[in-house]
């Protein structure tokens, strides 16, 4: 089981948290909607990741296993540091390669889609990460970091990224010159120039200031957040693969196979390319607003599927891959009609009535629920939840949802 599982609550109560202070002292640094579509962004890379990250750690065992030189001990406190600052190191360049070569942007550019700064954003996670991210990680298979160790590291270096993602936390004096802190990781997810391709440190900023990639947070010019070609939707599976459909299109026109391949392996944006003209003044939020009552509506269904999610997590290991994929498919459909929803598409009501019906069959014919551990009573309170589920819904229809605009930067 995803150890993510024992996590998740916190991160939920401490999104609320800073929500509920920054609703008091800093006005317009949350939105529900974005907030939302961050959400749905994480639940989708649990998902996809209980596949991926089971692959891509093969793949490190395999060559731990065969094409390793040595063998790091797992019970010495000092080794276990030595890893983590190897680890640290990797997610550096990985995260860095993240921004400089372009179908690598494709996955990370979903972390980088919101154009706010919360402990939400810090969920929004990519779905297909997993998929090129582990080769930067094989130098600790290859030089004997047992993947035991490479596990723990790599869960403590991910969970410490989570506390920088807040605007309610400034600057940490000499903290700020040895490890990343809110202040250093604001600038890397800022837009405005001086921001660009900064800052890549999970835990030490140490190797920025060593790569020459390290620039101050500017107290006089405020940042703003997202990327210059935004992604504008709350659709989490379009937002995971909206620049690899760039890509493709572009290889496609591409003559030639160097010109094919230096479109994903050249710079984000066509490789070469002067980046356009941006003009900080004209910048606004993307903003989708909708009925309090589809907003409500959304964050129930989000409750809905979370609880979802935790369950799969919890009995992947024993479902069968048709399962798995059933439902795992079910809730990746609700993160799409989550997200229509919320961006006032016309298609989105009768979507999510489709599979709200569709959840309610497959909950009645399934021969088993979450492999084999959920009694037949739990079925027919499912079923009951999704019937009402539908019951709301259907009432919502009478609450119209305006349609998407952008809103400006008063805070």
């Amino acid at each position: 089981m995803s150890p993510i599982v024992y996590a998740i609550p916190v991160f939920l109560l401490s999104v609320l948290i800073e929500a509920l202070i920054v609703s008091r002292v800093r006005k317009g640094a949350y939105d529900l909607a974005d907030a939302l579509g961050s959400l749905n962004f994480g639940v989708m890379s649990q998902l996809a990741g209980a596949g991926t990250k089971l692959l891509s750690f093969g793949i490190y065992v395999a060559v731990y296993h065969f094409a390793r030189m040595a063998t790091w001990p797992e019970t010495s406190l000092a080794v276990g540091i030595v890893a983590l600052v190897f680890y640290d190191f990797c997610y550096y360049w990985a995260h860095r390669m993240g921004h400089e070569v372009a179908v690598l942007w494709a996955a990370h550019v979903v972390h980088h889609s919101s154009e706010y700064f919360n402990l939400s954003t810090a969920l929004r996670q990519t779905s297909t990460g997993a998929l090129f991210g582990w080769i930067f990680y094989m130098p600790m298979a290859i030089l004997g970091v047992s993947p035991t160790l490479f596990l723990i590291v790599g869960l403590i270096d991910l969970l410490y990224q989570y506390w920088v993602h807040t605007e309610l936390i400034g600057r940490l004096g000499w903290l700020d010159r040895v490890l990343v802190t809110p202040s250093n990781h604001r600038v890397h997810h800022g837009q405005n120039d001086y921001c660009l391709d900064r800052n890549y440190g999970g835990i030490l900023i140490l190797w920025d200031r060593l790569f020459g990639t390290f620039v101050d947070e500017r107290a006089e010019e405020r940042i703003l957040y997202g990327v210059r070609t935004p992604l504008r939707a709350y659709n989490p599976i379009w937002g995971n693969l909206h620049v690899y459909a760039d890509l493709w299109r572009s290889s496609v026109q591409a003559h030639g196979i160097k010109s094919k391949l230096a479109v994903w392996l050249g710079p984000p944006g066509g490789g070469g390319k002067a980046p356009a003209p941006w003009d900080r003044n004209a910048f606004t939020r993307f903003g989708a607003k909708s009925s309090k009552g589809v907003r409500f509506y959304v964050v129930a269904q989000y409750a809905i599927g979370n609880l979802a999610l935790v369950a799969f997590l919890i009995q992947a290991g024993v479902m069968s891959g048709v399962e798995a994929l059933a439902w795992g498919a079910l809730i990746a459909v609700g993160l799409l009609t989550q997200g229509v929803l919320l961006e006032g598409a016309a298609w989105a009501r009768p979507a999510e009535t489709a599979r709200l019906v569709l959840v309610g069959v497959a909950l009645a014919v399934a021969p088993r629920v979450m492999g084999s551990a959920l009694a037949v009573p739990w079925r027919v309170t499912l079923i009951l939840v999704a019937g009402l589920s539908l019951t709301v819904l259907w009432r919502l229809q009478s609450t119209p949802t305006t349609t998407p605009e952008t809103v400006g930067l008063a805070r």
